[in-house]
């Protein structure tokens, strides 16, 4: 079953962790375990606030991703210029699909 995690934050320095995720996705070109798919949500309501959203393959997969030393460490980078503590929600994927 497919499982995604969505991870609400604030910053103020979007462009930091924007970089830091285009030189981890290139580190991690071709790996397999880590997310199949991503998306980065801004909130039109709260300014500097945030949804990343990461679907893997299955929970496992998702949990073998985030006990990869450099997911730690990519973490902690992000957490770094994050404001506040960041908010994990954790979900399996019932249905999905493109709307025509």
């Amino acid at each position: 079953m497919k499982f995604v995690q969505i991870i609400g934050f604030e910053t103020e320095r979007l462009d930091e962790m924007q970089l830091l995720l285009q030189e981890a996705g290139q580190r991690n070109a071709g790996r397999t375990g880590g997310p199949t798919h991503r998306m980065l949500l801004k909130d039109r309501d709260k300014p500097n606030h945030y949804l990343a959203l990461l679907e893997f393959e299955s929970y496992d997969e998702a949990m073998r991703n985030s006990e990869d030393p450099e997911t730690s460490k990519l973490a902690e980078q992000l957490a770094a210029l994050s404001v506040g503590e960041r908010v994990y929600t954790n979900c399996d994927v019932l249905e999905s699909g493109e709307l025509k």
